[in-house]
């Protein structure tokens, strides 16, 4: 049986089990241990109940658009309502889903809801593309380069030895 049909059995037999919370003969807790299932998920599955009957009890696997994401949060942020009634209100399966949504806005910009985010980034790092080869025009240019650097160095070198010669030589000895 699949994961979205087992918890749409789940939340048909706990609705059930709502019209006894309903009238107040039972709570939440008391509910969920007569079903062994957690408070938590009984509060998901009467929120979606109460917003939207029995459809709002099967849950599909879908995507969405960046553009609805951004109007689940701002409607979230413009009503004051809680994660939890923001997806019942908008029939998505997980809260934890409306609070990613929030924390990307809020963190990153209402333009990263759009970019794909899910699964595990890579370790490893993109591939570097090779240098391209230099052509041999660059390389002569470049040895003609340091051919010149290395006149002028040694220009320096024996000018400074010149220096330090006619230096030593006007100094007087003792």
């Amino acid at each position: 049986m699949a994961v979205g049909l087992e918890q749409t059995h789940w939340g048909f037999v706990i609705v059930n089990g709502f019209t006894s919370y309903l009238k107040g003969d039972i709570g939440i807790k008391k509910l969920a241990q007569e079903y062994h299932v957690s408070h938590g998920d009984i509060r998901k599955w009467r929120d979606a109940y109460q917003e939207h009957g029995v459809e709002g009890l099967s849950t599909t696997h879908r995507t969405y658009t960046g553009k609805f994401k951004g109007s689940v949060v701002e409607y979230m942020h413009n009503t004051g309502a809680s994660i939890r009634k923001t997806a019942a209100h908008f029939n998505i399966p997980s809260f934890r889903t409306v609070s990613q949504w929030e924390r990307i806005y809020y963190e990153q910009g209402k333009d990263a809801l759009f970019k794909e985010q899910r699964g595990r980034t890579s370790k490893m790092g993109k591939k570097r593309s090779r240098k391209p080869k230099t052509n041999i025009e660059t390389n002569e240019d470049l040895l003609a380069e340091v051919q010149r650097l290395r006149m002028e160095n040694e220009y320096l070198k024996k000018l400074n030895a010149l220096i330090q010669k006619r230096e030593r030589s006007e100094k007087p000895t003792k």
